[in-house]
């Protein structure tokens, strides 16, 4: 993985964006010799979202799961016990 600084980046984004385009490298970006941000090919974006993805459909197969087994609370007994 290349480090490029920030003021580097400032000066050729468009040479980082199209070279991570090109060849799918990531590219991390620093600042005072920290880590802070990284380029990444649109490829890396869309699997990230496809695993949340299927992170969140597993919590929503999980939660359904958890009505079917303990069913469900009434939204006047959550107002009563919340006191409102």
């Amino acid at each position: 993985m290349t480090r490029v600084n920030s003021a580097e980046v400032k000066k050729q984004l468009g040479q980082i964006l199209a070279r991570t385009a090109r060849t799918k490298r990531r590219v991390m970006v620093t600042s005072r010799g920290k880590d802070v941000a990284a380029v990444v090919p649109i490829e890396d974006v869309q699997l990230l979202e496809e695993i949340e993805d299927r992170l969140d459909l597993d919590e929503a197969r999980a939660a359904l799961a958890s009505v079917k087994r303990e069913g469900t609370v009434t939204w006047k007994k959550i107002k009563r016990d919340l006191g409102l």
